[in-house]
């Protein structure tokens, strides 16, 4: 295997053929490659990042996050239909994330509501067709993201602007490596092919309803960083019931490690570090092949920016509580949700 290619390894698949190398010379090898390379993501996050933050305002740093993230993710994934009908998808979900969270931020919780419902609605059936692609943590992620740190005014204005870069970046992305995809499906296949019957639509339904209503809960209720619970519902809701209940207790457990750890990390460094504790996250993530793990070190951003308005105790604290009510609240859903959808496929089956 070349160094080109061992980049390309995820952290599973690195620690994997780290562990399967009987060679010593050869296991420093990949040891080495694996740790020159989660160093390497991290420096061209931040350096991206940094770059958005730079021309956008430190208000829209979250734009660049989320270009990156979707950039990494369609560099690999597509869309389930023809390459040139997946960049309208593009431009669609771009077009969401410029006018949803503005709006969904601006309003009322309960138009919020309604904007989120069909925003996210809409999120899925654009992206998210291919579901073993897992599109939907990418792009539902991004809108959260951005609805959570709103800005407007001359702020906005940049915002509209960086997404706008970010979508061409994506388009260009999107169409080198999966031109040659041989789909016959089309974009308006995308609308067509939803069915309430099917699993993958119930699914598409569920994980809307859950997130949207979480957040309104949180908004209503007056709490800050309603966003977290969205994203633990996201998380939580997968397209299978069953699998989500193991997730569910780790992200409610992993949650409580990581914030317990930034905790520690908060009281024993100085001051001058604590900039640096989401940056020691996003190493952690790196070296991490598992859900688990990866949850408690994400953590450790989230709770940077939010410990300096809340305070450590209180950002703590509202993290643990957001998440743990996101993963409950989505079992409990999910579960009522489904009970419901099979009694009107059993009077379906009934009639006909």
């Amino acid at each position: 295997m070349t160094f080109y290619q061992e980049l390309q390894l995820s952290s599973t698949g690195s620690k994997q053929l780290i562990k399967n190398t009987k060679d010593k010379k050869e296991k420093r090898r990949h040891i080495l490659i694996y740790n020159f390379k989660v160093y390497l993501v991290m420096a061209f996050c931040v350096a991206v990042v940094s770059l958005y933050s730079k021309c956008t305002g430190s208000e829209n740093s979250v734009v660049g996050v989320t270009v990156l993230l979707a950039v990494l993710v369609l560099r690999q994934a597509d869309f389930g239909i023809r390459t040139t009908h997946g960049l309208i998808s593009i431009a669609g979900i771009f077009g969401i994330l410029i006018v949803g969270p503005y709006l969904a931020s601006q309003w009322p919780p309960v138009a919020a509501l309604c904007v989120n419902l069909v925003c996210i609605m809409l999120l899925m059936l654009l992206g998210c067709h291919n579901v073993i692609m897992y599109n939907h943590s990418t792009f539902v992620l991004g809108y959260l993201l951005l609805e959570g740190y709103k800005v407007t005014g001359h702020a906005y204005v940049l915002r509209v602007e960086g997404l706008l870069v970010g979508m061409a970046i994506c388009m260009f992305v999107f169409y080198k490596n999966q031109k040659n995809r041989p789909y016959r499906r089309t974009f308006l296949d995308l609308f067509r092919e939803f069915d309430l019957y099917s699993a993958r639509s119930r699914w598409y339904v569920k994980l809307t309803v859950i997130v949207s209503t979480a957040m309104f809960i949180m908004s209503a209720l007056g709490l800050p960083r309603a966003m977290w619970a969205g994203i633990a519902c996201m998380s939580v809701c997968l397209p299978f019931t069953g699998d989500g209940a193991q997730r569910a207790g780790t992200r409610a457990g992993f949650n409580v490690v990581g914030a317990l750890l930034f905790a520690l990390l908060y009281t024993v460094l100085p001051e001058s570090m604590y900039p640096y504790i989401g940056m020691i996250g996003g190493i952690g993530v790196g070296y991490s092949a598992g859900y688990a793990w990866q949850t408690a070190f994400n953590t450790f951003g989230a709770l940077s920016i939010a410990s300096g308005l809340f305070g450590m105790t209180g950002a703590v604290a509202l993290r643990i509580g957001a998440n743990a009510f996101g993963a409950a609240y989505t079992m409990l859903c999910s579960k009522i949700m489904d009970y419901v959808l099979q009694i009107r496929i059993t009077k379906k089956e009934a009639v006909s």
